[in-house]
């Protein structure tokens, strides 16, 4: 059976050096490629998929907002998640949000063309960096976890969006909410996370290899 890919990500770059790994497989074929959440959702509606291979962070709607939009429309398409962050909230959120594998990008050269044959078959894949810093997750849960790994998902969806430099009006329009609820969210995370501002925010994030520097 030839595997039919869609490749997202918003570097064309990228996705030229993905098609580029993948051209010498007989059973792949890259029949789509998206440079935007919107341009994901569209394919996904144009036609049937074997695999999406996604990028975490895309202009428009992404992450894991993005995972259950998808999922929304094509319950069964598998997800592959290609990320930069190796951090195990990033693995084990998506993974919760719906995709079935998660790869960081340093990887990919190696290991994405089994990575993509374990999905598009119905396993679940996860590269080793994102496996090994899950256990190391596990093992911080009772104590020694940092604060942020207390955040609900929909809480960190939205501390994502503020460290991106997203207003509350804007965060609450893309995810269809209120801007009270997406001020109440706010709360709730400078709470748990002990913080009082959103640069405060983006330090946090950026001290705890969620966020790179400028």
């Amino acid at each position: 059976m030839i595997i039919d890919i869609l490749i997202a990500d918003d570097h064309a770059i990228m996705r030229d050096g993905l098609k580029q790994i993948l051209s010498s497989c007989a059973d792949m074929r890259v029949d789509g490629e998206a440079g935007n959440g919107e341009e994901v959702l569209r394919e996904v509606r144009r036609r049937e998929w074997n695999i999406v291979v996604l990028d975490m962070s895309m202009p428009g709607p992404s992450g894991l907002e993005l995972i259950k939009l998808i999922k929304a429309i094509k319950p069964a398409l598998p997800i592959l998640i290609l990320s930069m962050q190796k951090e195990n909230q990033y693995a084990a959120r998506t993974l919760k949000a719906g995709a079935s594998g998660y790869l960081c990008k340093d990887s990919a050269s190696s290991m994405l063309v089994s990575a993509i044959r374990k999905v598009a078959a119905g396993g679940i894949f996860i590269s080793q960096e994102a496996a090994e810093s899950m256990a190391m997750g596990a093992l911080n849960k009772a104590g020694n976890a940092p604060p942020h790994t207390l955040l609900s998902n929909r809480e960190f969806e939205i501390f994502e969006s503020l460290i991106a430099g997203n207003s509350v009006t804007e965060i609450a329009n893309r995810l269809n909410i209120s801007v009270k609820t997406v001020s109440t969210h706010k709360t709730r995370i400078m709470q748990k996370l002990n913080l009082t501002t959103v640069p405060d925010m983006v330090r946090y994030a950026i001290e705890h290899g969620i966020a790179k520097l400028p």
